[in-house]
């Protein structure tokens, strides 16, 4: 196929050149002959029934500090586009969610990846919830009183953001920790949304493992050891990055989330799981490809850009 692809993701210029998995996938995608424009989600517009972008034609090289070209800025049509990667970093507020709305409007006539109603509907934290059996013992709420419940229930505690991203205000609370009040006084202030509290997982200092799913299916994991002395994992704040196959338990934590993944047209989907527990379903933009390539000798960008095509060629047919 000779797609014509857009990406709508956050600068080109500000990427991880060794880590970022949207870069990759850019490649692959010119390796494959498609042509690609880049732009970022607050370039894109709603008009009289139109979705346009002002984007920017993109060539991409594997050559450090010299890795793209960008071309003119050009209005261009989404419609007349065969693909939309969406791919800007969380947070999931309410302009990510905007853009759902947008993009909502070309899909599936152009594909956008991964479906933005999908994308909409299952924020990271919150999706895992449908699933029973999956998850640490957890609660999201806004009333203090039902958080030192569960405090004294379960003592060890997780405290972080509903909508957070990157480890960003994560809290490793211990029994005889003092700032739990002091704590939820600022996400108060901060937000609106409830926080979401969990039970501390001491397995996550064995490693958060990143299991990469492409169209429902495992493709490949890496754990994410954490740094000494550091509650988190991310890469980005010191964890380390091991190379990992999946057990007996991660196994079946795909076979139950996949065909739902599937369904919902989630093609690119990184899930998060520590010892026997799925903490979080990223679908916003999903990383670990580089990672996990290095280490099984894969290229997890050409199998997903091969769902992608399956795609295309399914609707189609249709």
């Amino acid at each position: 196929m000779a797609l014509k692809v857009a990406i709508q993701m956050d600068p080109i210029e500000t990427i991880d050149f060794d880590g970022d998995s949207t870069f990759v996938l850019g490649l692959e995608a010119e390796a494959r002959g498609y042509a690609l424009w880049h732009y970022l989600a607050k370039d894109l517009s709603f008009h009289d029934r139109r979705v346009l972008a002002r984007a920017r034609p993109l060539r991409l090289r594997h050559e450090r500090g010299n890795h793209f070209t960008l071309g003119a800025p050009e209005l261009i049509d989404l419609t007349e586009m065969d693909v939309v990667l969406m791919r800007q970093d969380p947070p999931f507020d309410m302009s990510y969610i905007t853009a759902t709305h947008i993009l909502q409007h070309i899909h599936p006539k152009t594909l956008v990846v991964n479906n933005p109603v999908a994308v909409r509907n299952a924020p990271e934290k919150l999706y895992v919830t449908h699933f029973d059996g999956l998850m640490p013992p957890t609660l999201i709420s806004s009333d203090m009183e039902a958080i030192k419940a569960f405090r004294d229930e379960h003592k060890d505690i997780i405290l972080k953001p509903l909508f957070g991203n990157g480890g960003a205000g994560v809290f490793h609370l211990r029994p005889d920790d003092e700032n739990l009040g002091s704590l939820l006084e600022m996400f108060t202030k901060l937000s609106r949304e409830p926080v979401i509290v969990q039970r501390y997982l001491p397995e996550v200092r064995a490693g958060d493992k990143r299991i990469i799913l492409i169209d429902g299916r495992p493709a490949g994991a890496v754990n994410r050891v954490p740094a000494a002395g550091e509650a988190r994992s991310n890469m980005h704040v010191g964890g380390v990055p091991k190379k990992s196959e999946l057990t007996k338990r991660e196994q079946e934590i795909c076979e139950t989330i996949g065909p739902y993944l599937k369904r919902d047209g989630l093609i690119f989907v990184g899930i998060d799981v520590i010892g026997d527990y799925l903490t979080e379903i990223n679908v916003t933009s999903p990383t670990g490809l580089q990672q996990i390539n290095r280490f099984d000798g894969k290229k997890l960008e050409a199998e997903i850009w091969d769902a992608i095509e399956d795609a295309l060629s399914r609707r189609v047919l249709a």
